[in-house]
């Protein structure tokens, strides 16, 4: 009765809706939550502190040691927007194509491009109230925009399933439709590698190859049981790479991650996945069936693991291991040359 108390308590003080504007879902651990926050606050006002100083006078963030350490140790959400677009080169592009966005928009229309954007507009969060229609202001407005600007921007792209999820999230974070273009912009066309998210997703498909072989390297028994059940990474792990871990992670702890994804480029994609999987793997290695092994690969992106984002993120850095820029250079190049091989 106690333990429900504390419960009920913490349900009543924990708002429902997040500072982002998501509804906390059912089975929300309120209490748990209630129990970290307080901790993690702490952090935030040492960090707001340490970065109003670091961010003081003005001007661009640029990349530095001093900059990475404090990426890694979490970005303020007010300093967020600012930290992206410094870190991303982002700024730089912007600041260099004066008018650009809207010129974008003003544009020559695509029938075929507008019509697939529509058709997500509706399913894009629709568990937050700032994407739903009857909001004010609603978001889905400049979604739409952000997206087709980048369509027009980038003809080889247009626009894939899974890009909305990401814009998404980068509007909510600069509230700015040119800041969030532009760090699509960063995100696609640099940091992440080609093909993500062109018709063939060759990038993708890729780097769910390139999973598959670190697994194998650093998690031998995770992939013995994966080969034994003929489970393919993307069935597992699809939604990781495409939304970048979008509404498969807990909002704050897609930030953090995200912070470091700007920074320090896309291998921070795969020192996510290990470090879940690495932790989990107890839990993963008890599957008999592959029904089993998907719920499970569920049940590994919630709890409190995921949720104390900032011991989190600390662990992402140790628990896989050296993972350089290089040997994830050389896994791509072999796993994209074999699924070109396959057809």
């Amino acid at each position: 009765m106690e333990a429900a108390g504390r419960a009920q308590a913490a349900r009543d003080r924990v708002p429902r809706i997040d500072p982002y504007g998501f509804e906390r879902p059912e089975d929300f651990d309120y209490a748990a939550y209630e129990e970290f926050f307080s901790t993690y606050l702490v952090i935030l006002t040492r960090r707001a502190i340490k970065w109003s100083k670091l961010l003081k006078g003005g001007g661009g963030v640029q990349r530095s040691m001093t900059v990475k350490r404090y990426i890694r140790k979490g970005v303020p959400l007010e300093h967020r927007a600012r930290v992206w677009m410094g870190v991303s080169g982002a700024q730089a592009r912007m600041d260099r194509n004066p008018g650009y966005y809207q010129r974008l928009l003003q544009g020559e229309r695509s029938a075929s491009l507008e019509e697939a954007i529509r058709t997500d507009m509706n399913r894009t969060f629709p568990d937050n109230v700032r994407f739903r229609k009857d909001a004010e202001p609603c978001l889905q407005g400049p979604l739409y925009n952000v997206l087709l600007a980048y369509g027009h921007h980038n003809h080889g792209v247009g626009y894939c399933q899974g890009m909305n999820f990401i814009a998404g999230y980068l509007i909510l974070v600069t509230k700015s439709e040119e800041e969030a273009f532009w760090l699509l912009d960063a995100l696609v066309g640099r940091i992440l590698p080609a093909d993500y998210y062109s018709p063939s997703m060759l990038g993708l498909k890729t780097d769910q190859e390139v999973l598959g072989e670190l697994v194998r390297t650093k998690l031998p028994a995770v992939a013995a049981l994966m080969h034994s059940h003929g489970v393919l990474w993307t069935l597992v792990a699809s939604r990781w790479f495409i939304c970048l871990f979008v509404d498969v992670l807990p909002v704050e702890t897609v930030l953090r991650v995200w912070d470091c994804l700007f920074s320090e480029g896309s291998k921070i994609i795969f020192r996510v996945a290990l470090t879940l999987l690495k932790h989990h793997q107890a839990s993963i290695l008890e599957a008999t069936s592959v029904p089993d092994l998907c719920e499970k690969f569920k049940e590994i992106t919630r709890g409190r693991f995921v949720t104390e984002c900032h011991s989190f993120m600390q662990r992402i850095f140790l628990e896989p291991g050296s993972l350089s820029r290089a040997s994830i250079a050389r896994l791509r190049e072999r796993c994209r040359a074999r699924l070109l091989a396959q057809g």
